[in-house]
């Protein structure tokens, strides 16, 4: 039977599954042993567990936990009001002040979770209620949240590039780095959309009325609230950064830095941990199966020859080197539509990969690229994530159908910064050169 056949037959039925409402993890892993044991008989089972165990043996998987376990501490802990109030003190006088705060609040959240989920779900219960209170347009309320949530993919520590980095065979730290431009780029970018759209039509975003705005000294006092965040990005980022410390051994610091917060809160208590806990070993155990099923997924698609197919469609395309990389954007596009970015970075990453390397292109940048592009994946219908997320936590009178129109205008900023990162690879190799080989 022919690769094009193969293909054909693989993918097709791994739709199937998801569209019948199968796991992901076992969409993948299942057709992956169905064709195994179709192609080379039931011997060959023993490659699965062969497999599991290999991934399991890599030491960057223990990253994800950790920093899971510190996103799910910091969400509890009261961070996030602490930095809302600020934001409040801060911006409330400007317009769509505190829509631009909410998005510089995820950026920061981002910074310290590693996890799209973690702003949104907690920004959506603090911040959204306050704008929508205060007359905010309901588009930019939820749009903010859930693009500004999204963040946590592209700015470090992403867990989604530590699972990109383990199939690419890439250094973690240096796609850490590449994303600090990027995210700070696409966080800019949604602060000046906002404040263009307030400036045009102040009433989107009404200023709060002078007896609302806090006095000089509230304002000041509020800062406070950012230390404990600062310095536990600067302990994670800056001992990965600086050779201290591997990606790991840095989310343990994160780990161990989001207890001692909640501590210097006075919010830690057994619960809090518990409940961290349990929701940290119930999406480890998630992204680990993916891992284990796409891992399975790949490796038939591998042996029967899926690299020199997709090496001899693009090389036989007659495309420059800069059209492929657009049509490879636009097939993660696509698939994010569909897949959750832990699937495609399983399916794709052992094809991709090594054709974006012979055609000449940093795989450092590539990666980072591909996590601008997962963001939108975040935020695209049917399947976008942090759509979901909102749905369970807006007002009622919200609708699924207002979340989409909410996040159209987003999306496209999105795609704007995608563009200028394919455009000046600079603003993604620039900190990773000057940090790991100046």
């Amino acid at each position: 039977m022919s690769i094009e056949v193969t293909t054909a037959l693989l993918f097709g039925l791994m739709i199937v599954f998801l569209f019948l409402g199968m796991p992901l993890s076992w969409a993948l892993g299942g057709v992956g042993v169905i064709f195994m044991i179709w192609l080379w008989g039931p011997q060959s089972m023993l490659n699965v567990p062969l497999r599991a165990v290999g991934q399991m043996r890599t030491f960057v998987l223990i990253a994800i936990p950790l920093f899971i376990f510190m996103a799910m501490v910091l969400e509890r802990s009261g961070i996030a009001d602490a930095l809302y109030e600020m934001a409040y003190n801060w911006m409330g006088g400007l317009p769509g002040g505190l829509a631009i705060g909410t998005v510089l609040i995820c950026t920061l959240f981002a910074a310290m979770a590693g996890i799209s989920g973690a702003a949104t779900v907690t920004m959506g219960l603090i911040a959204l209620p306050s704008m929508l209170k205060r007359n905010y347009d309901k588009n930019i309320a939820i749009g903010c949240i859930a693009a500004g949530g999204a963040l946590g993919v592209l700015i470090p520590p992403s867990v989604m590039m530590i699972l990109y980095a383990l199939f690419a065979e890439e250094s973690v730290g240096q796609l850490f780095a590449g994303g600090v431009i990027p995210g700070f780029i696409l966080s800019a970018l949604f602060c000046l959309y906002i404040g263009i759209r307030s400036a045009i039509n102040p009433a989107l975003c009404p200023v709060l009325p002078k007896q609302e705005r806090a006095t000089w000294k509230v304002k000041f006092t509020s800062l406070k609230s950012v230390i404990l965040p600062i310095v536990l990005v600067i302990a994670v980022l800056g001992s990965i950064f600086l050779g201290v410390a591997t990606p790991t051994e840095a989310a343990a610091v994160g780990a161990l830095g989001a207890v001692i917060c909640a501590l210097g809160l006075r919010r830690f208590s057994w619960k809090l941990f518990n409940e961290a806990a349990v929701r940290t070993m119930s999406l480890t155990s998630m992204i680990i199966w993916i891992v284990v099923g796409a891992s399975v997924f790949v490796s038939v698609y591998d042996a029967v020859g899926a690299k020199d197919l997709i090496k001899d469609l693009m090389l036989g395309a007659n495309l420059p080197p800069m059209g492929v990389i657009v049509v490879i954007q636009l097939t993660y596009f696509v698939l994010g539509c569909f897949l959750d970015p832990t699937g495609i970075i399983m399916i794709t990453t052992p094809v991709f990969v090594p054709a974006i390397k012979l055609l000449g292109f940093d795989p450092i940048w590539f990666g980072v690229v591909f996590a601008v592009n997962m963001e939108m994946a975040f935020l695209t219908p049917p399947f976008g994530v942090n759509l979901f997320y909102l749905k369970g936590i807006v007002p009622e009178g919200v609708t699924m159908g207002d979340i989409y129109k909410a996040i159209i205008p987003f999306v496209a900023l999105q795609a704007v910064g995608l563009a200028i990162v394919i455009v000046w690879p600079q603003l993604i190799l620039w900190l990773p050169n000057l940090i790991f080989k100046g």
